[in-house]
C-alpha cells in the first residue's frame, strides 16, 4: 500500500498525554484492523483504489470521533460496520453510474493487478513476516494464535498463562511491529 495520510496536526498539540494515549490506541487499532478491513472493501469493489478510499475514511472518522472511543462497546464491531456502510454507499453510487459500472465489471473479470501492486504487496508481506520472526518466540507464539482469530482467553487456556499475560504480550508485539513497519508506510 502506499503511504499514511496525516491528519491536521492541530488537532495534536505536543505535550497532552490524552492526545498521546489516543494516538497510541489509533495506531494499534489502524495496525490491527487495516489490512482485514482493506480484504473486505477489496472483495466488494475490486478496485485497490476504492479499497484504499473507504478504509482511510473509516479511520479518518474513527479519528474524528476519537475522544468518543469510550462509549462505543466494540471497536471491531464499529469498524466493520462503518466499512460495510462505507463499501454500500460506494456500490449504491456505482449502480447508478453506468462508466463505473462498467470498470467494476472489467475489474471482476478476473484482469491481473498491476506489477507495481504485486511487488508492493511482495514488499509489505516480507516487511510483516521478517517483523513478525523478530518477535522473541512466546511473543510471536502468542501474537500468531491472536492472528488465527483466537481471543485473549482462548490464547491464555491454550499456553497455559494468564489472560493478562497474553493481553501484555500482544500489546508489546504489536509495538514492535509497528516499529519495523514504519520503513514500509500503509496507507
Amino acid at each position: 500500500m502506499s503511504s499514511h495520510r496525516h491528519l491536521n496536526p492541530q488537532d495534536q498539540p505536543a505535550n497532552d498525554p490524552e492526545q498521546e494515549g489516543l494516538r497510541f490506541l489509533f495506531h494499534d487499532l489502524f495496525i490491527s484492523y487495516e489490512t482485514d478491513l482493506f480484504k473486505l472493501a477489496l472483495g466488494f469493489t475490486k478496485s485497490t483504489d476504492m479499497a484504499k478510499d473507504i478504509v482511510h475514511d473509516v479511520f479518518l472518522k474513527l479519528w474524528e470521533i476519537r475522544h468518543q472511543l469510550h462509549e462505543i462497546k466494540s471497536i471491531e464491531s464499529f469498524l466493520f460496520t462503518m466499512t460495510r456502510n462505507k463499501i454500500m454507499d460506494y456500490l449504491r453510487k456505482v449502480s447508478s453510474d453506468a462508466r463505473m459500472r462498467q470498470q467494476i465489471w472489467q475489474a471482476m473479470q478476473g484482469e491481473p493487478s498491476t506489477t507495481s501492486n504485486k511487488l508492493e504487496e511482495k514488499e509489505f508481506t516480507a516487511v510483516l513476516k521478517e517483523a513478525i520472526n523478530q518477535l522473541p518466540p512466546q511473543r510471536k507464539a502468542i501474537y500468531l494464535l491472536r492472528d488465527e482469530g483466537l481471543e485473549y482467553t482462548e490464547i491464555a487456556a491454550k499456553l497455559n498463562i494468564s489472560k493478562h499475560t497474553v493481553k501484555n504480550q500482544i500489546s508489546a508485539a504489536l509495538k514492535s511491529i509497528r516499529q519495523a513497519m514504519n520503513s514500509f508506510k500503509i496507507l
